[in-house]
Parts: structure tokens; sequence; C-alpha cells
């Protein structure tokens, strides 16, 4: 799982290939904290399905914003590409590897 910037999220999410998901998290968020350690395991257990990636949404605002983001965490679901779902609040990990599941 790799922290991007506003600055690597075109390169590293806009054109890549496959799956992509992105965590968009602050430090200060509850539910974000409880969030890390799921997404940690879905990041090892589900590598060659998805690239995981961690957005702080106070140092990166731009991108969250260009999201309508309202809420963290939110996980946004890219397929080469384009955003194709999205997940608002704590997820459980089978609910996220399910999630996945469906468009890998």
């Amino acid at each position: 799982m790799k922290s991007i910037s506003d600055n690597e999220f075109e390169n590293t999410v806009l054109n890549s290939k496959g799956l992509a998901l992105v965590d968009f998290w602050a430090e200060w968020c509850g539910p974000c904290r409880q969030l890390l350690p799921i997404m940690e395991e879905v990041s090892t257990e589900m590598s060659s399905k998805v690239n995981i990636y961690k957005m702080n949404v106070d140092e990166s605002p731009a991108t969250p914003s260009n999201y309508g983001l309202r809420s963290i965490p939110s996980l946004l679901l890219f397929k080469d590409g384009k955003l194709v779902d999205t997940k608002i609040g704590l997820n459980t990990k089978s609910t996220i590897t399910d999630w996945i599941n469906q468009y890998a």
C-alpha cells in the first residue's frame, strides 16, 4: 500500500491499467485509523488483483475535492483509470474483498 499525493494521482491512478483503489483518510479520523490494518491486509492478500493507495486529505485536498468527497474514510475504486465505484465509512475486510472481486 503506497501513499500518494495530488501530484501523483493522475499518473498513478488515472493512467493505470487494471484496478486501483484509493483510500482517502486523515490522521485525526478515528474510523480511518481503524480501517488502516484492514486495508493493509487486503493490500497484501489481493496485490495480484488491485493496487491500493492512500491519500491524506489534509495534505492533498484537490483530488478529494474533485470527486466531491464529503466524508472519510472514502474508498474509490478505479478500473483502467475510470471511477467504477465508491464506499464510504468503515467497512469490514470481507465487504472490501468482495467489492474488489466484483470488478477484478
